[in-house]
C-alpha cells in the first residue's frame, strides 16, 4: 500500500514537472519578444513570429497581418519611442496560449498603460496575439 501511494505521488510530481518545462518552454518565444522589445530590437523582436503573424485587438479586429506589416509598425516605434518599455505584471500559460498583464512606457512623460496580451503558439512561433485593454472611462 505505502509504495503503491509513494508511486502515485511520484507520477504526479513528474507530470507537474514535464507541464512545467513545457509551459516554459512554450513561454520562450514570449519572453525573447520581451526582451527584444526592451532593447529596441527589431531583428530579435520579429524572429519568434510566424511569418503569417497576425495580431489583433480583442476581440476581432485585425490590426497587423504578415512580419513585414509588423516590422513597419514596431520599427518607428522603436526609433522614436526612448523610453518605450514593457513590464509583466503577471504571466499565465495553458498549453500552447500565454497570457501577459502588460505595463507600457510610451515616454516617462505620461503613465504607462495596462494590457493584456494573448500570444498563441505553434511550432516554436507566435501565430497570433490579441491585445485586451480595459474600456476607456
Amino acid at each position: 500500500m505505502k509504495i503503491r501511494i509513494l508511486l502515485t505521488i511520484g507520477m504526479l510530481t513528474i507530470g507537474s514537472l514535464v507541464l512545467a518545462q513545457e509551459g516554459e518552454n512554450v513561454a520562450i518565444p514570449i519572453q525573447k519578444q520581451l526582451d527584444a522589445y526592451n532593447n529596441k530590437d527589431i531583428e530579435g523582436f520579429l524572429a519568434p513570429y510566424s511569418d503569417s503573424i497576425k495580431i489583433y485587438n480583442h476581440p476581432g479586429q485585425l490590426i497587423i497581418s504578415g512580419k513585414a506589416q509588423m516590422r513597419a509598425s514596431y520599427e518607428g516605434m522603436f526609433k522614436n519611442s526612448p523610453d518605450l518599455y514593457c513590464t509583466v505584471t503577471n504571466r499565465m500559460v495553458l498549453g500552447n496560449i500565454i497570457m501577459d498583464q502588460e505595463s507600457v512606457v510610451i515616454s516617462k512623460d505620461r503613465l504607462p498603460f495596462e494590457v493584456i496580451a494573448m500570444y498563441k503558439v505553434v511550432n516554436g512561433k507566435i501565430q497570433e496575439v490579441y491585445f485586451i485593454q480595459p474600456d476607456s472611462k
